[in-house]
């Protein structure tokens, strides 16, 4: 009996993951053959349960499912989808835990339920990446696509017709031929970013690699037009096809390197970066795809006779502006509480705590320890208060090329944050240092209570700055492993700032020694 969506008692327990109701109903069918089966087993718009046990998120029922009735693995639902096709939509699945972060980390510390969300969620990856391998397996929708057209003499000017027109005829016809297939799990797979279906499929299956979609796009073009990293490294591994891969063009014209300055229209990042990080993501893109491009590609013109780099730079001038705009109101903004710092620091140099004596002029508590380090840490936080208003400005005189925004101008932001953050805390350090020298005499407690209390404005700057410098610790991961000079540059400053640390530190603890 079927309700009037078509449903049966079957189908329901598939649909809410009721694993008992549904294996005390299976028993009771299990006596029909596979035809008598269809009525319990498929709704009406031809959707089985294994269709509906993965829409639903419910993988160890699914399993169970494809295990139990293999030949719903090949089924396709009202719109053509197979099992597997489904799942390679659905990148939810397989993500390991949640995003990172401090409040999400505590969280996970402190919350029992959180916990529990947290191991859900790992059971609900396994489950996942296990029917992926099971229907991989056993899915064969890989069979009936077609290798793109082999495009080994691209054109290479405006006026070439070669590589244009002709190669492109030739790929136009595959997509008739594919009209009643649909995208592949692979491709489908890429585009979700789901590189455990992807791996797999190109284990069992490396000739899937050659498969195209309907606007005759590889796997490559898919993973570098989606901008899957992941997946983009996992092909460029595999030598012998990326041989062919990186010669291939779409019914457009568009060489890999094309794709690069073609993004999806629904693209939206989802990290929430800046214009400028985006617009440095697309160019480290750039980069990243034309160092495997074949150099006779570079020069490549699609049908719209553009070169790989002129679309690029047509796609992304609105971009660029926003970056532009972005770059200079983030920078004056900085560039006016660095100023304001450096003002305040400034100004405690020539207010010293207990003031002058007033017939040497010099500072009545010079020789307390705390004295010391409200002179040293002062001074450093004048020091980079100002050296932050130099690398602000630098980047307000910037002329804001695209090829600016690829290190220079990140590098320069994240610098400036970097002293500014670094001017707020020895700031702190001087106003605590004043504050003991106020009570030198006092109890512990209190001295402890107020300095924890003046480092508060700092952990609150560092906490609202800190996906700034995660969404740039990408970039620095990228500049370490391709440009060795660039390890010695960076680690160089990073060494200064740990022993400049650690002096102060050492300063510190002087008090607490009789």
């Amino acid at each position: 009996m079927r309700n009037h969506n078509g449903e049966t008692a079957l189908f329901r327990a598939a649909r809410y993951g009721k694993t008992d109701m549904f294996n005390f109903l299976a028993a009771k069918v299990s006596g029909y053959d596979e035809e008598g089966l269809q009525f319990y087993v498929q709704r009406s718009d031809k959707t089985t349960i294994l269709h509906i046990a993965i829409l639903s998120e419910h993988f160890d029922l699914a399993c169970q499912i494809a295990l139990a009735y293999r030949h719903l693995i090949s089924e396709k639902d009202g719109d053509g989808m197979t099992s597997l096709q489904l799942l390679s939509c659905n990148p939810s699945a397989f993500k390991q835990e949640p995003e990172d972060g401090f409040i999400k980390l505590a969280k996970s510390c402190c919350s029992t339920a959180w916990q529990e969300k947290v191991q859900n969620r790992k059971d609900k990856y396994k489950s996942a990446v296990e029917l992926a391998k099971l229907l991989s397996r056993n899915d064969t929708s890989w069979e009936v696509t077609y290798s793109s057209i082999d495009q080994s003499k691209p054109k290479i000017h405006r006026y070439g017709e070669i590589g244009g027109q002709e190669g492109m005829s030739l790929a136009a016809r595959i997509p008739e031929r594919m009209d009643d297939v649909g995208e592949t799990p692979l491709i489908l797979a890429t585009k979700s970013g789901i590189v455990e279906i992807v791996e797999e499929i190109l284990r069992l299956y490396p000739q899937a690699v050659e498969h195209v979609d309907d606007e005759g796009r590889n796997v490559l073009h898919v993973a570098i037009k989606y901008r899957q990293l992941k997946i983009f490294e996992l092909v460029t591994k595999m030598e012998v096809p990326m041989k062919r891969l990186v010669r291939k063009i779409d019914n457009e014209g568009n060489s890999i390197l094309h794709t690069v300055g073609i993004k999806r229209k629904d693209f939206v990042s989802e990290k929430m970066e800046g214009p400028a990080f985006l617009l440095q993501e697309d160019l480290l893109w750039f980069e990243r795809v034309e160092k495997v491009t074949p150099p006779h590609f570079v020069s490549h013109h699609n049908s719209q006779n553009l070169s790989a780099e002129c679309l690029f730079i047509t796609a992304n001038s609105e971009l660029r502006s926003s970056a532009k705009e972005w770059m200079k109101s983030t920078a004056e903004g900085s560039s006016v509480v660095a100023v304001l710092i450096a003002t305040v620091a400034f100004a405690a140099a020539y207010t010293v705590p207990g003031g002058p004596n007033q017939s040497t002029g010099v500072p009545v508590l010079v020789n307390k320890p705390f004295f010391v380090v409200f002179t040293v840490s002062d001074v450093l936080s004048l020091t980079f208060a100002l050296t932050s208003v130099v690398t602000f400005l630098s980047i307000l005189s910037s002329p804001f090329r695209f090829k600016d925004f690829k290190h220079t101008l990140p590098n320069k932001l994240i610098s400036g944050f970097t002293f500014l953050f670094l001017s707020v805390a020895m700031m702190m350090v001087a106003f605590g240092s004043t504050i003991f020298l106020a009570i030198y005499n006092k109890e512990n407690w209190a001295k402890v209570i107020l300095y924890t209390v003046s480092f508060i404005p700092v952990c609150i700057f560092a906490l609202s700055y800190f996906p700034l410098y995660s969404s740039l610790s990408k970039t620095h991961k990228y500049l370490l492993e391709n440009f060795p000079l660039t390890k010695l540059v960076l680690s160089k400053p990073c060494m200064m700032m740990s022993k400049c640390l650690k002096c102060c530190q050492v300063q510190t603890s002087e008090p607490h020694i009789p």
